[in-house]
């Protein structure tokens, strides 16, 4: 792996989420308080923790630094109010696998999970549009995995 690809990588992933979160968690404070919480959430990745050997672990290094992210930033703003969690989308029906160059991916992974699919963007969707609802006002430092079991 180049330098090039280990910069690109670190820089979308890790550089512009940090950058994200930053202006985040100067802002929201001010929008909070015990009766009305605010929320971040940050998309990881299940490649933090299965690691990706032998095929992207620069990109599982990256959302590795997402899940430290989120209980850092989780541990900070819980006094302001502010509820930091992480999504971790596991094999997912995307464009991704395709324009990575292997498009059998997405089937061959997905008939590993213990569900025998990928799962779809809207079931990563509405795993974010309930931590950013008052439905999850007690949760904070929570990675929530979008996996299929695996």
């Amino acid at each position: 792996m180049s330098v090039d690809r280990l910069r690109r990588v670190f820089d979308t992933n890790v550089l512009g989420a940090y950058i994200c979160a930053r202006e985040a968690a100067r802002r929201l404070p001010a929008a909070s308080s015990q009766d009305r919480s605010t929320s971040i959430v940050i998309l990881s990745s299940a490649a933090a923790r299965l690691g990706s050997p032998n095929e992207y672990v620069d990109y599982a290094g990256s959302k590795g630094a997402m899940d430290t992210l989120t209980t850092g930033l989780s541990k900070e703003l819980g006094p302001s109010f502010v509820r930091v969690n992480a999504v971790r989308p596991g094999i997912i029906d995307t464009d991704i696998h395709t324009s990575a160059g292997d498009p059998e991916r997405l089937q061959r992974l997905g008939n590993q999970t213990p569900l025998r699919r990928a799962g779809s963007a809207e079931e990563t969707a509405e795993a974010i549009v309930w931590l950013l609802s008052p439905a999850s006002s007690y949760v904070t430092g929570t990675h929530i995995d979008v996996t299929g079991g695996r």
